[in-house]
């Protein structure tokens, strides 16, 4: 992106969307529209408003409409801890986690509130809305990486010296190779200066119960026990965060407070609980798919009410398998069919299709840690997608712990010139699948555990509300669903037919 305010003018269309989608809630009889009326600028909720949020949103997106559902009656914004600013910078938990971006920030709503707002919304606040805090802030390019990516930088200590409660003793080096940004150099930044800048996707705030369920009693992926809630004592899922640095919800909003929102005070308790409360009551996910197909008809059971509903935790291949709630449109009854336009029946027939692809197409994982290494399933091991997006009805995983998809490492990671990339040398034992020295974009979990053996290690995404929240993976590296599907097969040599890729991009669309 060259230096100035400049951005990629709007997609077209997007106001006829808006109003398509209005009309189209109102013959299926959905609620809450936010955006089909009133100017655009509806669809965004910003920090300090005075609005009423209903216990049903439904926002168009360019796979349908996304519904966002809240549990407990409407909650008046004005005064809620989640929705005022809770810093100098502006900014509150809102900003970052959107209603019609599925409760994360999608690249076109940050283009968006930039041309809005000329680069002065809070999201932009110099500390990690742009890509360094000494570049100069009004020039989009100095927030390059927030507006083309939709990545945040996050700022990371170095050596680690703790982990879980225990004394860590880092066993590798690490040496900034390149630095775009100036956050890695320079008299401030960088480790020898005690600080490593790395930069990420913010990760949705819904649908929680399912991402703290707890499927294992041990961290299979690194096994070790699992480390217990430090405030509650129970078992922890390990899923909140993308490095896991902050294990439970009250851990994850200090966090946030302290950098995000740049508090100097800490947050209070009884902010944190009605956070939380907030919090744990959203769930969200696609509700009406292409072509204008209602998720939950002709009995399917897709859309959000069904998480609200559901037990979390379930391991698909022994409860109701992952995303079957899709396979009845495989086998549409012929009076049915005759209701439906071409279009619409097929497309219904591929997203059952796809959920079996995700379930049954096995192909080999290699050289990824958390799955080939320390688990004992060998290297390669032969599964499909569900062997980590396992859970029923989510598709994140039961077991506790943190996986390296490459997607952040050399050499099954993306080029990103605009990325930092750092050496990292192991000092003990060699990681096992790159060796005693590693070229990454972002060292994730090793960042927090202190062990070469984590390095490119992230926690899996939640699949859910995926039309809403482009681009994908902790790095934005996949600027849509065709990028996903495009990554694992270049990784993974799948082997996947134009159809099977079509119906796995059609199923994640619907999810």
């Amino acid at each position: 992106m060259k230096s100035g305010s400049s951005l990629p003018a709007p997609r077209k269309g997007k106001r006829v969307l808006l109003l398509a989608a209005g009309l189209l809630c109102g013959a299926l009889g959905f609620s809450g529209l936010a955006g089909a009326e009133g100017p655009a600028d509806d669809r965004w909720w910003g920090p300090g408003e005075d609005r009423t949020w209903p216990e049903v949103l439904d926002y168009p997106n360019a796979n349908g409409i996304l519904r966002t559902l809240i549990t407990g009656g409407p909650v008046q914004t004005k005064g809620h801890p989640f929705f005022e600013p809770m810093g100098p910078n502006g900014r509150a938990c809102i900003s970052c986690h959107q209603p019609a971006d599925a409760m994360s920030l999608a690249v076109e709503t940050i283009q968006e509130r930039w041309r809005v707002t000329n680069g002065t919304d809070p999201i932009f606040a110099a500390y990690d809305g742009s890509n360094c805090p000494v570049l100069p802030q009004g020039e989009a390019a100095s927030h390059s990486m927030l507006l083309e990516h939709g990545l945040f930088r996050i700022e990371r200590p170095w050596p680690i010296t703790e982990y879980e409660g225990r004394a860590v003793t880092p066993d590798f080096t690490i040496e900034v190779v390149r630095d775009p940004h100036g956050c890695n150099s320079g008299v401030q930044y960088g480790p020898e200066n005690g600080r490593i800048s790395v930069y990420r996707r913010p990760r949705p705030l819904a649908n929680l119960k399912y991402l703290l369920a707890v499927g294992f009693a041990y961290d299979p992926k690194q096994g070790l026990t699992l480390p217990r809630d430090p405030d509650t004592g129970e078992y922890l899922s390990g899923n909140l965060m993308s490095d896991n640095r902050a294990v439970n919800l009250r851990l994850q909003m200090e966090d946030a407070a302290s950098t995000h929102g740049e508090m100097i005070d800490r947050l209070s308790p009884a902010a944190i609980q009605a956070i939380t409360a907030f919090n744990l009551s959203v769930f969200t996910a696609q509700q009406v798919g292409a072509h204008g197909t209602a998720l939950d008809s002709l009995g399917a059971t897709g859309g959000p009410a069904t998480l609200r509903d559901s037990e979390a935790g379930a391991l698909g291949s022994i409860g109701v398998p992952v995303f079957s709630e899709f396979a009845v449109w495989e086998t549409i009854a012929p009076e049915e069919a005759a209701r439906l336009s071409p279009e619409q029946l097929e497309w219904r027939r591929s997203v059952a299709r796809g959920a079996r692809v995700f379930r049954d197409k096995t192909f080999l994982i290699t050289d990824s840690a958390g799955i080939n290494s320390p688990m004992g399933f060998g290297n390669p091991v032969r599964n499909s997608c569900v062997f980590c997006h396992n859970m029923t009805r989510m598709g994140n995983d039961v077991a506790p712990g943190q996986v390296d998809l490459g997607t952040t490492t050399l050499p099954f990671a993306d080029p990103l010139p605009d990325f930092p990339l750092f050496r990292i040398t192991c000092t003990g034992d060699p990681h096992p699948h790159y060796g005693r020295v590693i070229l990454t974009y972002d060292p994730g979990f090793a960042l927090t555990s202190g062990r070469c053996a984590d390095v490119g290690k992230i926690t899996l995404q939640s699949l859910r509300g995926l039309s809403a929240r482009a681009p994908y993976f902790a790095n934005g590296s996949a600027k849509d669903l065709e990028g996903v599907v495009d990554y694992y097969e270049r990784r993974y040599n799948i082997g996947y037919t134009a159809q099977e890729r079509q119906d796995l991009i059609n199923l994640m669309s619907a999810l």
